[in-house]
């Protein structure tokens, strides 16, 4: 409770500190400077109040520390939908070459950096592809583009594709994008390239999605002559779901589908949200996979252009391409970018050990999409084809059973439901709870608000215009007059004396007591009014 204001309170100026305190919103502060306590209780109120504004700002600085960390949560939450976008999914043959496509002449070229070979080797690995030798005075093509031998003799989608159904709906070849990869050629559904409209699906389960059966062309793959790094052991596809903004991985994150199984692939959609820097470290400005040799970036820097939505397969594509490109001159033929394609010398000389040495230093800082779309996956398989359909898929494609054993697999995509998981960064912290917090501890500690600090700021304003502002304007407009005008003179001994009655009239009665006051060591002025 606030001591009663007095006469004298009541009389004192806005910049003084007992009036101030007198009328502040802030507890405790009429008890340390208001009229008639004892000296003690107001030390002891004074301590309390230093106590209570100690406290408080020693919770205020733990709260501002606390939001200056940028302190995340991930909320997990289940969401349900009507309609689902079909994810884009990429077929790759294992084989990346058909041994019935190649010449003597991708031998000489793309023979040692391709596949391990000799020069001396190129005759005896022809006659194991069962082709002929090379003619006599053979002379190799002046140029060679590793790219076009990919298109040339890589696996045909015509050819693999024997059978493709989405939704029950007939699909083909058509449907499919050509798409090059560390694998080689490969093939993508529903990529929506060129502005496709993109395939969307009301239901889940078997039957609502993407049904192909392919033909794995055993008799194409070409022999295992010497054990290099991507030679290739097994038999069958890889395959990869991802979404149509993102480049496939094939290589990496790709599953095998083998022949003699039919391989049921049961999808649910998860979609992630994380923070940008400072509260994460999301980014989503796409990388320029062009090298620029005028002003080249650091690695994993952006630039703007007209390049595809960040993603983080992107940006790694786009961050090895540069890497590459600069050491050589030249991009690999599945990296993005307008640099040309470097020739099998190249991939063997420069392309590969600067590719393995960007991946040893692991230079390229690709943050994770502050926004992006996966899809989790559960794999289930069953033998095929049953002794009753072998006969008719033999005779039905005029194979052998035994061919239609080996060879054909089939694949079956599909939605497990239409719900989905939405994973999603947050603020652990908001300005608006750090607000919250500082107002509750004010009014806890020091029973203020928003207004007290307004008071207090009007406060500042009053005492730098009653001392500072206000002095000097007194003193500019009433200057120093002669000793014979002031209400005071000092007479003689520098004695202040009464100023004499100039008036006619009775000269008004005045109180020596109160002359004696303004004489007093207080340095408080009585001024003696007079009427004239």
């Amino acid at each position: 409770m606030k001591p009663p204001v007095g006469p004298e309170e009541a009389q004192l100026p806005a910049s003084d500190i007992r009036a101030f305190a007198s009328s502040c919103t802030m507890h405790g502060l009429g008890h340390v400077f208001g009229p008639g306590a004892p000296p003690a209780r107001r030390g002891l109120w004074a301590a309390a109040v230093l106590l209570a504004l100690a406290t408080f700002l020693y919770q205020v600085a733990g709260r501002v520390r606390y939001y200056g960390e940028f302190h995340h949560e991930t909320a997990l939450e289940e969401r349900e939908s009507r309609r689902l976008t079909f994810p884009a999914v990429t077929l790759c043959n294992v084989n990346p070459l058909r041994r019935s496509r190649l010449t003597p002449n991708d031998l000489h070229w793309a023979g040692p950096a391709l596949l391990g070979l000799e020069p001396a080797e190129h005759a005896a690995y022809l006659r194991a592809l069962g082709r002929p030798p090379a003619p006599p005075g053979f002379m190799p093509s002046p140029t060679f583009d590793v790219a076009r031998l990919y298109a040339r003799a890589g696996h045909a989608l015509e050819d693999m594709l024997l059978d493709c159904r989405y939704r029950g709906w007939p699909c083909g070849p058509e449907n499919f994008t050509t798409i090059f990869t560390r694998m080689g050629q490969c093939y993508t559904f529903n990529s929506g390239a060129d502005g496709a409209e993109l395939l969307s699906t009301p239901k889940g389960g078997m039957g609502n999605g993407l049904e192909v059966m392919l033909d794995v062309q055993q008799e194409e793959y070409l022999p295992v002559w010497r054990d290099v790094e991507e030679t290739p052991f097994e038999v069958g596809v890889r395959v990869q779901i991802h979404t149509q903004e993102e480049p496939p991985l094939i290589d990496q994150l790709g599953f095998g589908a083998a022949p003699g199984y039919q391989t049921f692939v049961s999808c649910q959609k998860q979609q992630l949200s994380f923070l940008p820097p400072p509260w994460g470290d999301c980014s989503s400005v796409s990388l320029d996979p062009d090298f620029e040799p005028e002003a080249p970036g650091p690695l994993g820097t952006p630039s703007p252009g007209l390049i595809p939505p960040y993603s983080l397969m992107g940006c790694r594509l786009a961050c090895e391409s540069r890497y590459v490109a600069r050491k050589c001159g030249c991009r690999m033929m599945h990296m993005p970018g307008s640099a040309p394609v470097c020739s099998p010398q190249q991939y063997k000389d420069c392309a590969h050990p600067a590719l393995d040495a960007l991946l040893r230093k692991d230079a390229c800082r690709c943050p994770n999409p502050c926004a992006s779309t996966r899809y989790a996956k559960e794999l289930s398989m069953v033998r095929m084809p049953s002794r009753a359909a072998a006969r008719y898929l033999a005779r039905k494609h005029n194979r052998s059973e035994a061919y239609i054993a080996e060879n054909v697999l089939a694949l079956d995509i599909f939605f497990e439901a239409l719900n989905y998981e939405a994973v999603e960064q947050k603020k652990a912290y908001e300005m608006s709870e750090l607000l919250g917090d500082i107002g509750g501890q004010m009014g806890l500690f020091i029973g203020a608000s928003l207004l007290t600090i307004l008071e207090i700021l009007d406060y500042l304003c009053e005492v730098f215009w009653d001392r500072v502002l206000g002095r000097r304007f007194w003193n500019r407009k009433h200057p120093q007059r002669p000793s014979n005008a002031n209400l005071l003179q000092e007479g003689p001994g520098g004695h202040q004396t009464q100023a004499p009655h100039l008036g006619p009239g009775p000269r008004p009665p005045t109180s020596c007591s109160a002359v004696a006051k303004t004489l007093s060591a207080s340095h408080r002025t009585c001024y003696l009014v007079t009427r004239l």
